[in-house]
C-alpha cells in the first residue's frame, strides 16, 4: 500500500443529501450548471471535493483509490520537471527509500498535496479567509483573503502562510514560509524554505473546481513550473475522522519496497 491508510479504501462515508444541488429535468444533479456565488458575486468554492485520475501502480498500490497526481505530482505535464541537479539525484534516492517520506510516518503531508490526497477535502468560504478541512488526521488550512500582506518572517510550517486575492472569478493563492523538507509528491520532489506556490482556483461551473499550480523554488528547480489538478465535486457525503497512527503498519515494509518510478 502507498499511502499510510487510505480512507478512500476502507472507510464507508456517511450518506446524507447535499443541499441545494441542481437538478436536471430527469432530476439528476446538473454538475455543469453555473458554480454558486457568494455575497461579493465571486464564485463559491464551498463543498466537499475529490480527485480524478487513478493511479497505475500495480500491487504496490493494492486497491487504494489514488489519484496519478498523488504518485507524481507531474503526471499530466507534458515537460520534464526542471530539476536541479542535486534535486533530480534526491528524488531517485526518495524514490527508493519510501520510508523516508514524512507522510508514512503520519506526518502531515503540506498543502501543494492536499489537492492530490487520497482522502476527501471540505472547503468553507468565509469573510476575510478560505478555509480547507482534510478528513486525514483532520488536517487544516486557511488562506488569507482579507488583503494583509506576508509577515517579513513567517515561522517555517508544513501548509506554509497564504494569502489569497481574486482575479475576475480566479482566486489567486500565493504560500511562502514552508518547512525544507516537504515532498511534492510520493516519488520525492523537494519543496524548501526558498519555496513559493501560486494557485489559481477556478470553478468553472457547480461540479468541478480547477487548480493551476506552479511550484517557483530556485533552489530546488532552475525555473518555475506549472501542473493542473482537477477536483470533482462529491455529494451526499461528509468527511468522517481519520488519524493515521491507528492501526499504521506501513513505515516499516515502506522502507523495503522497489523504486515507484522514474523521476520526471
Amino acid at each position: 500500500m502507498l499511502s499510510a491508510g487510505s480512507s478512500a479504501a476502507f472507510s464507508q462515508w456517511l450518506d446524507y443529501p447535499t443541499a441545494n444541488v441542481p437538478r436536471t429535468p430527469d432530476g439528476k444533479p446538473n454538475l455543469a450548471a453555473p458554480a454558486p456565488r457568494g455575497s461579493d458575486g465571486k464564485p463559491d468554492f464551498s463543498g466537499m471535493w475529490g480527485w480524478v485520475t487513478r493511479a497505475n501502480c500495480g500491487a504496490k498500490c493494492d486497491d487504494t483509490q489514488i489519484s496519478r497526481e498523488f504518485i507524481n505530482i507531474a503526471a499530466n505535464r507534458k515537460e520534464p520537471v526542471p530539476f536541479q541537479p542535486w534535486a533530480a539525484e534526491l528524488v531517485k534516492k526518495r524514490s527508493v527509500e519510501q520510508g523516508l517520506d514524512p507522510n508514512v510516518h503520519c506526518m502531515p503531508r503540506g498543502t501543494p498535496r492536499i489537492w492530490t490526497d487520497d482522502y476527501y477535502k471540505r472547503i468553507f468560504m468565509v469573510p476575510g479567509r478560505m478555509l480547507i478541512l482534510t478528513e486525514r488526521n483532520m488536517g487544516w488550512r486557511q488562506i488569507f483573503t482579507d488583503g494583509r500582506p506576508f509577515p517579513k518572517d513567517p515561522n517555517p510550517t508544513w501548509n506554509g502562510y497564504s494569502v489569497g486575492h481574486w482575479e475576475g472569478d480566479t482566486l489567486v493563492v500565493e504560500t511562502i514560509g514552508y518547512r525544507d523538507d516537504l515532498w511534492l509528491d510520493a516519488m520525492g520532489k523537494p519543496l524548501t524554505e526558498k519555496g513559493r506556490t501560486i494557485e489559481r482556483i477556478r470553478r468553472p461551473n457547480y461540479g468541478n473546481i480547477e487548480v493551476e499550480l506552479t511550484i517557483d523554488d530556485p533552489k530546488a528547480y532552475t525555473e518555475p513550473w506549472t501542473v493542473k489538478i482537477d477536483q470533482p465535486l462529491v455529494l451526499d457525503s461528509e468527511l468522517i475522522d481519520y488519524y493515521c497512527l491507528e492501526n499504521e503498519r506501513d513505515s516499516t515494509h515502506m522502507r523495503q519496497q522497489a523504486p515507484i518510478g522514474t523521476p520526471q
